[in-house]
């Protein structure tokens, strides 16, 4: 397995070069937790991952109302290796500078049981607070020690430069910026974030990298995604991307039998980004801990590419 870690940015936090998602570990409304899927689900998928050489956790407060940060609160002891723990303030319209975000962080650090978070992002670039107020207040956390490294996450280009202006002036590198990037969700690679990332030194953090289970192939017309899930992706639009599914099935069998998780997030890898799939349990982790180890070829890139541009 690839044990090779890799720096976030321009900071001294070394990161797997794919990490977990751990969005769905207590979040009932979009991920079923309590129903699909169990704290015990949770605990087996957490040590899978380690053990596959995964050092890189990402979390938010908001995830389960803080439920995911306290599960992971209660693992972290257990790992028995260095973890990079990643959590998130979400800037909410009655939060209103940086005493708001200590108090926040204090509160993911508590619920984490930590002293510190190894990456702190903004969740969203949200109004009233100026995203430089935001910016300023991140650096503050970095000097009181309560944070080694910066992010944000959900940012438009001309918002990341913004951030990252701010706390340049403060010395500090803008680590890392967490956006939704799949192969069938590739804006930030066709509107120029992708590279203006790799041109400032900023790592792409890419959430949903298997598109909320779309392309894993385990749906379609006749086996639809369930819950809420399905306004994502529905039935006409799993029907349009089979012919893409196929496609990763026949390149993954050129690979030693990948299947098309595997093949999705190893094309995130490709493309110079980490992937953080979810995993609810065992089996998840252990397949999405299969997309390490491994290249696809330039030419396996292409035509993917190819494939994934025709459905736009």
């Amino acid at each position: 397995m690839d044990s090779q870690l890799i720096p976030l940015g321009k900071s001294d936090v070394y990161v797997s070069s794919l990490g977990l998602g751990a969005w769905s570990w207590g979040d009932r409304l979009i991920w079923s937790f309590g129903r699909t899927h169990t704290k015990d689900d949770v605990i087996d998928a957490f040590h899978s991952s380690l053990e596959a050489g995964i050092n890189f956790i990402d979390t938010a407060e908001s995830y389960g109302s803080g439920r995911s940060e306290r599960i992971l609160g209660e693992l972290i002891p257990s790992s028995g290796s260095p973890l990079v723990l990643a959590t998130k303030f979400m800037p909410f319209p009655w939060r209103l500078g940086a005493k708001s975000m200590r108090k926040a962080l204090e509160a993911s650090l508590e619920r984490l049981k930590l002293s510190s978070v190894d990456l702190y992002q903004i969740h969203f670039p949200m109004p009233p607070v100026s995203i430089e107020t935001w910016a300023d207040a991140l650096a503050d956390m970095v000097s009181l020690g309560l944070v080694r490294a910066v992010g944000v996450s959900n940012f438009n280009e001309i918002q990341m430069r913004r951030a990252y202006t701010t706390l340049a002036k403060r010395g500090i590198p803008l680590a890392s910026n967490q956006v939704e990037y799949s192969l069938i969700k590739r804006i930030v690679e066709w509107n120029g974030l992708l590279k203006s990332c790799q041109d400032l030194g900023i790592s792409v953090i890419s959430y949903s990298p298997l598109a909320k289970g779309a392309l894993t192939g385990k749906y379609s017309t006749e086996k639809p995604m369930p819950g809420i899930r399905s306004t994502y992706y529905p039935r006409a639009y799993l029907a349009r991307i089979q012919g893409l599914i196929r496609l990763m099935r026949e390149i993954g069998q050129e690979h030693d039998g990948k299947t098309p998780s595997q093949v999705a997030l190893n094309w995130c890898i490709q493309k110079g980004t980490i992937p953080i799939p979810g995993a609810k349990n065992l089996r998840q982790a252990q397949e999405n801990s299969g997309g390490l180890g491994w290249k696809l070829t330039e030419h396996n890139v292409s035509v993917l590419d190819k494939a994934s541009e025709a459905l736009n």
